[in-house]
């Protein structure tokens, strides 16, 4: 695949958003900040819904002054354009039994995570327009960043364009919350489901095994826990190395080391054979993500993640961490820290 396109601001038409009522489902940390950013860009208050369950994301859509709707149906029914922006699991049993029997023939259904579109969880009618809009940061960065009058990065595309229109509206809403300032570049659900959960179940577990491995090692070796935590990560060096990547570059960011670490991550990365882990990679993405096998999996325990009790297997996973070598030494080195404060 070829280079992809970036949209900008002069790309972006708003005023194909006249007179029309954008609501959003949820306001939670995408919601709020994209709901504002829109009623920023000059958007009309009154033109704006927030769709909420009775809670405090709702008194908190009511305190910066938006109008909402606990009743999904009667939101569903002035929905023009509507933000799903609750969490994933969640998605199909609220879009599905409230808002895809109400919605208008002609709406844009707007997503921000491609996993729900790119599995067909949710029921759409030929006619409607289903557009992605998904910023690559969290909701307080996206909120903060338009504020200072900068963009963020964020990925944009028509998965169904049952108007002729998908691509102006999404374009219109990429420009509305702010991305298109710094470009807004063309994707797919395909590639950002493919992306963010090969990320999620192959780099970042072999990143947390690593850290795990390299603890033990070191700690066998006579090193302190409160060494190895600092060390490690509690200094937040690997922060500012990640930082040091975005903005020089993910290997030229070495040059702010030393010659030693220079030398050291360098030679030693060239020496390692990423075969078995290239394999391993490969054997996530295809057998794992992109075949649905995980999505089956994940639908057997989307309930249970509702409870918060030994019955989530959240709460297992975390107990387990929380009882590693590593997880127990961390506990000590912070509860020293807490005593000293």
């Amino acid at each position: 695949m070829g280079s992809a396109k970036i949209y900008y601001d002069a790309d972006a038409d708003v005023t194909v958003l006249e007179g029309k009522k954008i609501v959003f489902l949820g306001f939670g940390n995408q919601g709020a900040a994209q709901a504002q950013n829109v009623r920023d860009s000059g958007i009309p208050n009154d033109s704006i819904l927030v769709a909420n369950r009775e809670d405090h994301y709702a008194e908190d859509a009511k305190a910066k002054g938006f109008h909402v709707e606990h009743d999904f149906e009667k939101a569903a029914e002035v929905a023009d354009i509507l933000f799903v922006l609750v969490p994933d699991q969640v998605q199909p049993r609220v879009f599905n039994g409230s808002f895809a029997p109400k919605l208008k023939a002609d709406a844009t259904i707007v997503v921000a995570s491609g996993y729900n579109v790119f599995f067909k969880l949710l029921e759409f009618k030929p006619t409607q327009n289903v557009v992605m809009v998904a910023p690559r940061m969290i909701g307080s960065s996206v909120r903060s960043l338009y504020q200072k009058g900068r963009g963020f990065p964020c990925f944009v595309s028509v998965e169904q364009d049952g108007t002729g229109k998908g691509l102006a509206i999404a374009l219109a809403l990429s420009r509305a919350i702010g991305a298109t300032k710094a470009g807004a570049i063309a994707s797919s659900v395909y590639e950002e489901t493919a992306m963010d959960l090969f990320a999620e179940q192959g780099l970042w577990p072999n990143i947390i095994m690593l850290f795990r491995e390299a603890f033990s090692v070191l700690k066998e070796a006579g090193c302190s826990d409160e060494a190895l935590c600092y060390e490690m990560w509690m200094s937040k060096e690997p922060a500012e190395i990640f930082e040091r990547a975005a903005e020089d570059g993910f290997v030229l960011q070495l040059k702010h080391h030393s010659s030693v670490s220079q030398y050291g991550q360098l030679n030693g990365a060239a020496k390692l054979d990423g075969s078995a882990a290239r394999a391993h990679f490969k054997d996530i993405l295809h057998n794992q993500v992109l075949n649905g096998k995980f999505c089956k999996e994940f639908a057997k325990i989307e309930d249970a993640l509702e409870k918060d009790d030994e019955s989530n297997p959240l709460n297992k996973l975390y107990k387990d961490a929380d009882e590693s070598e590593m997880g127990q030494a961390e506990k000590r080195v912070r509860a020293r820290l807490t005593e000293l404060l």
